[in-house]
């Protein structure tokens, strides 16, 4: 018998898809996409021995009550193969273009699925709807890792750090290179995304801090203006009438 924890906010896709359910905020969204990448990370370098999902997607995250990330469904999972002869399987708009060639199933064919779904938490749209080619699209307008802006889910409704949404973009096109060879590692993208998330958190506390001291600044000009004014009184006070 499988004892499995129990999930009560259901899959990453009935979030994302559902009309019934609040649009998941920008920072929800990056916190997710982070414990995918850890989880995918632990599988590729700290399991041993080394196990590639081959099931990546977005109906296959599930969200526990504090909306922390688990990876489900193993079925397809299995050791990294140099060589596979088996039967094509996973799902359609996830699949490495180089596995389906090759039937040469690798950890950065995780990479590529990974990717993947990077691109459908920022555009809100499922790879069967055209994501990848919505994807090409934007990434013919954009530039030196700039200009992804365009392809963000309209229900964000701009609450997003413009710099933030290009920084993950960026890194997701990278993740579905064709070749797999030029994609990262589940690690150079969880440090990736972990400094992304840190310099966000950075901006947003020096920001905090700038407009505490403005506040400070403010009340200290008001005291002492309302001290110069109580000399300024006093002084005529001390004027003797004629």
């Amino acid at each position: 018998m499988l004892i499995y924890v129990y999930m009560p906010n259901g899959s990453l896709s009935s979030h994302l898809y559902s009309e019934c359910s609040v649009a998941l905020v920008w920072d929800l969204r990056m916190n997710i996409a982070l414990d995918v990448a850890r989880g995918l990370e632990y599988l590729h370098d700290g399991a041993i021995p080394s196990i590639v999902h081959r099931d990546i997607k977005s109906s296959n995250i599930l969200l526990d009550r504090s909306m922390r990330a688990r990876l489900a469904d193993f079925g397809l999972s299995r050791e990294e193969t140099v060589s596979q002869t088996a039967p094509i399987r996973g799902t359609y708009g996830y699949l490495d273009p180089e596995y389906i060639s090759s039937r040469s199933f690798t950890k950065k064919s995780d990479v590529y699925s990974f990717g993947v779904l990077l691109f459908e938490l920022i555009a809100g749209r499922a790879p069967q709807q055209g994501l990848l080619e919505y994807v090409e699209l934007a990434a013919m307008n954009s530039g030196g890792g700039t200009g992804w802006e365009e392809m963000a889910d309209s229900r964000l409704e701009g609450a997003y750090e413009l710099e933030e949404l290009n920084e993950v973009a960026d890194l997701a096109f990278k993740c579905i290179n064709r070749l797999s060879g030029k994609r990262p590692s589940m690690r150079d993208v969880v440090q990736a995304l972990s400094n992304t998330v840190k310099l966000r958190n950075e901006r947003r506390q020096g920001k905090r801090c700038f407009k505490e001291d403005s506040v400070h600044q403010e009340i200290y000009r008001d005291c002492k203006s309302e001290h110069y004014t109580e000399e300024l009184a006093s002084s005529f006070s001390d004027i003797p009438d004629h």
